[in-house]
């Protein structure tokens, strides 16, 4: 039997001044993070902006890590994107370089698309990665894609494509939708993207977590995503960040933790956090982890 999930960070991308990506202390965070715990690290997903990297900008980015010596199994590599041409070749360039895993968002632009669509779009790109396909994370996020993943799906999905999809990430934020999904596909690997829920999922089978949070707060999101511990500091810390867009929230932590400026840049149409926001963010952080876990 595999390995559990654990713990991926939902790495975040730092950008220079000119806008490209700051590849050095995104290597030097994807390694501190693996070395405080982290199973893997999630290359390009929500909290990575992975909507604004470019599928060469990808490449380069994931053979660095590997040129620095990252393992290809410690990484996942989002992919989200509306074409299933352009999904499958971001993401067979990931799978040929031996990531573990996949992280597969449904097309997002046309909305109030039906399960036959969203069956039809994922054969497509898995069909187009044959025989590669593996290791594919269902990524549920509905609240940006504005598409949900019935239960009925994933169950279509693995039994048109056995062997491919390997779970679900559930960043819906619904407990009733990642308590059904537990019961219904609790064989596969499934990941609870809301950090207030992470430590219940993880006590009901959940594997684990792709976390935002674990930029920062590393061995507390460990504690939950591993040994199902809750954590009241993180669950309220979770409260201050949706007070503003989460991405360059997240950002802003990871700046304060690395000093490095590069993190607050964030790609347009996104928004830096402003200064008076930056600094509520960190008394906030101080008033509730200066504390012992409650």
């Amino acid at each position: 039997m595999a390995s559990r999930f654990g713990l991926s960070v939902a790495l975040t991308t730092p950008f220079e001044a000119s806008g490209q990506i700051a590849i050095s202390p995104m290597v030097a965070q994807a390694r501190a993070c693996l070395g405080a715990g982290c199973s893997s690290a999630t290359l390009f997903g929500t909290t990575g902006e992975g909507a604004s990297v470019g599928t060469g900008e990808r490449r380069t980015v994931t053979e660095a890590m590997l040129a620095a010596g990252i393992p290809a199994h410690q990484l996942v590599a989002g992919v989200l994107v509306d074409a299933a041409e352009d999904a499958a070749e971001q993401a067979r360039h990931a799978l040929q370089c031996g990531v573990r895993n996949i992280l597969l968002a449904p097309p997002s632009y046309f909305k109030n698309v039906g399960e036959d669509g969203l069956f039809g779009w994922f054969s497509a790109v898995f069909a187009a990665l044959c025989p590669l396909a593996r290791g594919v994370l269902l990524y549920n996020i509905p609240s940006v894609t504005m598409v949900p993943l019935p239960l009925s799906l994933i169950g279509r999905l693995r039994a048109a494509f056995p062997g491919v999809v390997a779970g679900v990430k559930d960043s819906g934020g619904d407990w009733s939708y990642s308590e059904a999904l537990l019961r219904a596909h609790g064989d596969l690997v499934i990941l609870i993207g809301d950090e207030r829920h992470l430590a219940r999922s993880v006590r009901q089978g959940g594997q684990g977590a792709i976390s935002g949070m674990a930029n920062f707060v590393t061995g507390e999101i460990r504690a939950m995503a591993e040994d199902g511990r809750d954590d009241a500091r993180v669950e309220r810390f979770v409260l201050e960040l949706l007070k503003y867009p989460v991405i360059p929230a997240v950002k802003v932590m990871v700046a304060r933790k690395t000093g490095d400026e590069r993190w607050l840049a964030v790609r347009p149409p996104l928004e830096p956090i402003a200064s008076q926001g930056r600094q509520q963010l960190a008394a906030a952080y101080d008033r509730l982890f200066a504390t012992e876990p409650a």
